[in-house]
């Protein structure tokens, strides 16, 4: 039967030690700070683990929302005593509705991939034992979102928008890559600019700034600041995209044609202008320059507006998904 942790290290260091394709350390459950820890064991051995949300997750539908995240089994046994008993303790928290896996907030880690395709795992994908999406099914979880990465082999075949590039700038728009000599402050910026433009999506919950910058500063060794756009009027940064090369080519001892478009976003008070058409043509131009031959659209929500920048570029490899149960 699941135990519920404390914060000690011992705890934690078992908590951790489930085994899982993501390595997950004490200090890094302790910075998520969930509202409860559960350890699933046998003969002694983790072999199970949960971390619990409810007092600051994100609304859905008038729902009292509880999150399962830092989800790892061993097995299905374990994964199915470890998700009732999850559910059960959100349930008595007041929870309605336990959605999951994530880890507390988009932000953050969450879904699983349920069809893995033939193509590698991409710098920065989640991946997870295939056998994970049945514990959550199996525990009476049903599909609650699907995403899907997307693939364009031919750069060279996106259309550029023209039009648009010289309308914004008629009216007084601009596009510049990061600026990688005043980072700190540009990070920033992005992190004021994405809190609005990320308001409106999907179960999104509000991050602080230390948290973003931790996110996105063990980043920095590989970034290409090309491959970083931020528009701006008047000064202000307006709309940026983030997109990285797929370092995990080089890990496999290929050479690194494929970058990965990993995030776009716009401010509120600046849709429908064509901003992210243009954020996206820029991307692609600059990777052409630096000799990519590819791009991944990474983890694109299915009613997520943006993928259609994707196609007819792209096509679909792989698909996830977060699941709910009803309390």
């Amino acid at each position: 039967m699941a135990r519920t942790l404390s914060q000690s290290d011992e705890d934690l260091r078992r908590f951790c030690a489930v085994p899982c394709l993501d390595a997950l350390d004490p200090d890094t459950v302790r910075r998520h700070a969930p509202d409860a820890a559960l350890l699933e064991e046998e003969e002694g051995t983790p072999v199970g683990r949960a971390s619990l949300w409810w007092r600051a997750a994100p609304s859905y539908r008038g729902e009292r929302v509880g999150l399962i995240g830092h989800y790892a089994a061993a097995n299905g046994a374990a994964g199915a005593r470890l998700l009732d008993a999850a559910s059960a303790h959100l349930a008595n928290a007041g929870c309605t509705i336990a959605i999951g896996p994530m880890d507390g907030s988009t932000w953050r880690r969450y879904r699983l991939m349920t069809e893995r395709g033939s193509e590698p795992t991409f710098f920065l994908e989640p991946d997870n034992p295939d056998e994970w999406p049945g514990h959550f099914t199996d525990a009476g979880f049903s599909a609650l979102a699907q995403y899907y990465s997307a693939l364009c082999e031919d750069l060279g075949a996106i259309e550029i928008a023209d039009a648009v590039a010289r309308r914004l700038l008629k009216h007084g728009f601009t596009v510049r890559p990061i600026d990688m000599a005043r980072i700190d402050a540009e990070l920033s910026a992005l992190w004021t600019l994405a809190t609005d433009a990320f308001a409106d999506n999907f179960l999104y919950s509000p991050i602080s700034e230390v948290e973003f910058l931790s996110m996105y500063a063990p980043l920095l060794p590989v970034l290409r600041p090309e491959l970083v756009q931020i528009a701006e009027h008047s000064g202000r940064a307006v709309g940026f995209s983030f997109a990285l090369p797929d370092v995990m080519q080089a890990r496999r001892d290929v050479a690194v044609d494929t970058f990965v478009f990993k995030t776009l976003g716009v401010a509120s008070r600046m849709n429908q202008r064509g901003i992210g058409k243009w954020l996206f043509d820029c991307t692609i131009q600059a990777a052409r320059r630096l000799g990519f031959r590819r791009a991944i659209y990474a983890l694109i929500h299915a009613d997520n507006p943006s993928g259609r920048l994707a196609h007819p570029s792209g096509r679909d490899f792989r698909r996830y998904t977060l699941y709910a149960r009803r309390l």
